[in-house]
């Protein structure tokens, strides 16, 4: 593109899709204008951009989903246009239509498509007219609790209830019994309110075998629309996609019929812009469904890029110019393989729940022309308890799948993030799981194989002593700093070396990883470090120390860790990429009766918002009944009972924001 189409773009979003967009805008000669609510302050994607405006305070409501700040900031810097991203605004009609009023150029599809196609349950009544085939369920206007029952009942379980408008996972629950519809369809309710200021569902039939099939189109405003090819995302979590790929296994005759459907969906809407066709692909009976369409970019658009050559937001830019599609249906190819792994701040061993905090330490892999890395991220920002928990997504480039696969998994390799659990270890199990590499798989694959996913990062006394030593290492080398910086080089004043009168030298240390307690016990012998792990000896020959990198042989084997303190916390990482944290406690510690007591404790899994105190003090409760439900990172987590008991005091209200482990509620005997 030779021309500039615009002389100055809004980003109206935050985190890596800002950066990302910023970039192609960078270099397309156009001027850029970020916005940034106050938690978002440093953060990365303000630096990204030319100049950046504060839109409000952290929640999401106050600043993000605010259109009209965004239109007062694009009219006071100058903006021609508005590019949403995803999320946020980018699906909102109303916010299409704002800009419209303002005549500031709105960077995706006119405010009817998103109206049509952002109701999951209007599209499916269009692609039901147009004889696209959809999945079975009920997506009618009467949205009572007991109707919707009834429809459930009919439909047969398990049934998946999901927002009408949005997408992410957010506002989506699966109820397996008539038991817990209602339950489900309340959490399912609340977040769509929260998320999409809209609390309508619609109901489907749960496939018990499908694969998540999308396809990319792009519409101009002359009627032409072309298909860039499918993403077969179905390695899902919490309806939340976490590896995706493209192109899928599809055979040419699928990917010909699919997509050419893709594009009849879009054009019986006068969709413009880059947008995506979801289908389910049923592998029982080789059918595929309309499942809905994303109005807008898609978080993992980056594959597509990757196999066609293309810059998707290069060509959202032109579209919006009134442009024609730079490339006919012919003119697009399929080069070689890429796949995406979404790299989050949650706990794999905690049931994927949110974690997040300060990035305390954090070394990305390289980036070139397989490796491509998008972030909105780095060392000491905060990860959110307001925003999506997605760190980064990484993605490779190989000639085959196989290539692609083994390249992405060097990539999250050399990828090293501290100061929370990540995901990291759980991506490189799945990637190099033989169902993974056979590509047989659904979106019941992590669900199916969790435990052979899960459990995978540092968990071994040798780590932990390798941990121990490092951070003995590091207060030595701290003496010699501090010794230099007064002159006194040979002051015993100074030193925590390894030298001691009459004795041999020893630093114990104690140290605590989730519930299990180490006794560490250090010594020093000529050059050579024994270790000493409760009553496991291991021998370690120090290479280098260099900050926080430690390069050890043990056992004839070279291993280069990262070693940081954060506190009392102290975090260990290895050249994989694993971390793991321990705790630093004092050695005369012992579980009381008081502690006992505090056994009975229900504590927040994560941190978050208190939304609903489902029970009250001296209430009994049956096993699996809702206790607590939290808000963390536009999601809601369900606190069940795992006991029968009886609520004995409340520490928090409805409304109150608390720390992962904070009490909640203590129960009692039943």
């Amino acid at each position: 593109m030779a021309e500039r189409v615009f002389k100055k773009l809004l980003i109206a979003n935050r985190g890596e899709i800002a950066c990302r967009v910023a970039k192609t805008a960078r270099r397309l000669g156009i001027r850029t204008v970020g916005v940034y609510s106050e938690a978002d302050r440093f953060a990365l994607h303000t630096q990204a951009v030319d100049e950046a405006y504060c839109i409000g305070p952290a929640a999401v409501a106050d600043s993000y989903l605010r259109g009209d700040k965004i239109l007062a900031v694009a009219k006071e810097a100058g903006a021609e246009a508005i590019h949403p991203g995803y999320g946020f605004l980018s699906e909102n009609a109303g916010f299409a239509e704002m800009c419209e009023q303002a005549k500031v150029n709105f960077i995706g599809p006119p405010a009817s498509a998103i109206r049509a196609m952002g109701s999951k349950s209007e599209a499916k009544r269009i692609m039901q007219a147009a004889k696209v085939p959809i999945v079975p369920g009920y997506f009618g206007s009467s949205q009572g609790q007991e109707h919707l029952l009834q429809q459930a009942n009919a439909i047969g379980y398990p049934v998946l209830i999901k927002a009408a408008l949005g997408g992410g996972g957010k506002g989506m629950k699966v109820a397996v019994n008539e038991a817990e519809f209602l339950d489900q369809l309340a959490s399912a309710r609340r977040e769509a309110k929260k998320s999409f200021n809209d609390e309508e569902v619609l109901l489907e039939k749960f496939i018990l075998r499908p694969r998540h099939i999308e396809f990319q189109v792009f519409c101009d405003k002359l009627g032409s629309a072309v298909h860039l090819f499918e993403r077969d995302c179905s390695l899902q979590r919490r309806h939340q996609k976490v590896i995706e790929e493209a192109p899928s296994s599809l055979s040419q005759s699928q990917r010909s019929t699919m997509g050419e459907s893709a594009k009849a969906a879009a054009k019986a809407v006068g969709y413009v812009g880059a947008g995506t066709i979801e289908f389910i692909y049923d592998q029982d009976d080789a059918k595929f469904y309309f499942m809905e369409m994303n109005t807008r970019l898609q978080v993992e658009h980056p594959v597509t890029e990757m196999i066609t050559g293309l810059d998707l937001v290069e060509w959202q830019i032109r579209v919006a110019a009134g442009h024609p599609l730079p490339l006919t249906q012919d003119q697009v190819t399929i080069k070689g393989h890429a796949i995406e792994a979404r790299v989050y701040a949650e706990d794999p061993d905690n049931g994927f729940l949110p974690t997040g905090g300060k990035i305390i330490y954090m070394e990305a892999p390289k980036a070139g022309e397989n490796i491509r890395i998008d972030t909105g991220v780095q060392a000491k920002d905060e990860i959110s308890i307001f925003y999506d928990p997605m760190i980064a997504k990484v993605v490779a480039w190989g000639s085959s799948r196989e290539q692609a696969t083994s390249r992405l998994i060097s990539a999250l390799s050399s990828y090293t993030i501290l100061g929370f659990p990540t995901n990291l270890s759980f991506l490189k199990a799945l990637l190099r799981h033989q169902v993974f590499a056979s590509g047989e798989f659904n979106t019941k694959f992590i669900e199916a194989h969790s435990s052979e996913l899960v459990g995978n990062g540092m968990k071994t006394e040798a780590h932990i002593a390798a941990a121990g030593l490092g951070l003995y290492l590091q207060g030595i080398e701290g003496s010699k700093q501090l010794a230099a910086q007064y002159n006194r080089p040979y002051s015993p004043f100074y030193s925590l070396g390894s030298f001691r009168l009459n004795m041999a030298s020893a630093k114990p240390m104690h140290f605590q990883v989730g519930a299990s307690r180490y006794s560490i016990r250090i010594n020093y012998e000529t050059a050579r470090h024994r270790v000493q792990v409760n009553d496991v000896q291991y021998h370690f020959q120090v290479l280098s120390l260099q900050g926080n990198r430690m390069v050890v042989e043990r056992d004839g084997r070279r291993l280069d860790y990262t070693v940081v303190r954060d506190g009392s916390s102290l975090w260990l990482s290895n050249d994989q990429g694993d971390a793991l944290k321990l705790e630093e406690v004092m050695p005369d510690i012992e579980a009381t009766a008081e502690g006992s007591h505090k056994a009975k404790d229900v504590s927040s899994p994560l941190p978050g918002k208190i939304i609903k105190v489902g029970v009250k003090v001296g209430e009994k409760v049956k096993v699996g009944q809702v206790l607590v439900v939290i808000e963390s990172m536009k999601m809601e987590h369900m606190l069940k009972a795992a006991a029968a008991g009886t609520i004995e005091a409340l520490y928090h209200r409805e409304g109150e924001f608390i720390p992962s482990g904070k009490p909640i509620l203590k129960v009692g005997k039943a």
